[in-house]
This record gives C-alpha cells, sequence and structure tokens, in this order.
C-alpha cells in the first residue's frame, strides 16, 4: 500500500489538472496560433507559466485505484499487476485465470 500523502497528493493534481484544463487549452491555443500578434503569444505564454504546476496534466501520475502503486500499472484495468493478480487469484476478475505448471 502507497502512502497516503502521496495518493492525496495524486489526487489533487487530478482535480487541478481538471479544474484548469479549459483555461490552459485556451491559453496554448493562443500562444501557437501564427495569426496572433506577437505581444497577444507571448502574453498568453505568460499567462499560462502562472498557472499552477501541478495543474498540468503530465504531472498526475496513473496510481492503481486499489493499492495505490505507481509501478506495473494496466491502464486498461486502472491497476497494478501484483493486485491483479491478487484479485484473480480470489476469482474476483471474471474471465481471469491464474496460470500455473
Amino acid at each position: 500500500m502507497a502512502k497516503k500523502s502521496a495518493i492525496e497528493r495524486n489526487n489533487k493534481r487530478k482535480r487541478l489538472a481538471d479544474k484548469f484544463a479549459e483555461k490552459r487549452a485556451a491559453l496554448k491555443a493562443a500562444a501557437l496560433d501564427e495569426s496572433l500578434p506577437l505581444e497577444d503569444r507571448f502574453n498568453a505564454r505568460i499567462k499560462l507559466a502562472k498557472l499552477p504546476r501541478n495543474s498540468a496534466p503530465n504531472r498526475v501520475r496513473n496510481r492503481c485505484e486499489v493499492t495505490g502503486r505507481p509501478r506495473g500499472y494496466y491502464r486498461k484495468l486502472r491497476m497494478s499487476r501484483i493486485a491483479l493478480r491478487e484479485l484473480g487469484s480470489l476469482g474476483m476478475i471474471p474471465g481471469l485465470v491464474k496460470s500455473s505448471w
């Protein structure tokens, strides 16, 4: 199980990323728009830089929904390989059979 502080920090980043997503997208579009004057594009970049760092979506870490583990994460299932194996062994995941030979 991961530390609660690490999990909560990541949850805070998710909330901030969702909150500022529209504003960040609008500022990025303005900053990259070649038809705007250079000064307006520069001001858009300044405003983008003033947004909280943790509101950037690439700062959000994929973590297991069950344990909070950041490594060995399956995106499709939203859990780590270890949690997947444990739940599969207990028969909690339909259609999953633990391999043994």
